[in-house]
């Protein structure tokens, strides 16, 4: 199946990895705008994650807390790995993250006071070999 993936979205996960939540978004919407279901609402879900990373850089809690909720929501239709990424965990961290985002409060991200305790671990896309090797 990864074989039948296309390349910009193995393009989109090096962004999302590497921090470039806006060209990740960028990349990853030229696929979803052509794609099909249920390719479609996969690359919806990983790139509201994406621009809530993006948001989260910016400072806008709000903006972060309802696109990671949002996009959670549409990768949890999904299995455990699809695509060639561990849903799963990607779900996961990004649960923890809204969590801790939650919990920290719109204050504190937008004034940019979280204490070195406080620190915020960012999601990471698992790529995974679905063929059992």
């Amino acid at each position: 199946m990864m074989e039948s993936i296309p390349s910009d979205f193995w393009q989109g996960v090096e962004q999302f990895n590497s921090g470039q939540f806006y060209a990740c978004h960028d990349t990853l919407e030229a696929l979803w705008i052509e794609a099909s279901e249920p390719e479609k609402s996969f690359y919806q879900g990983v790139l509201q994650i994406a621009v809530a990373l993006y948001h989260l850089s910016n400072r806008n809690w709000r903006g972060a807390v309802i696109l990671l909720g949002e996009g959670s929501n549409r990768l949890r239709r999904y299995p455990s790995t699809y695509s060639g990424i561990d849903v799963d965990e990607l779900l996961y961290q990004s649960a923890a993250l809204l969590s801790a985002l939650q919990k920290a409060g719109a204050e504190k991200i937008t004034a940019g006071n979280l204490g070195e305790d406080e620190t915020l671990t960012l999601p990471k896309i698992l790529i995974v070999n679905e063929s059992g090797d």
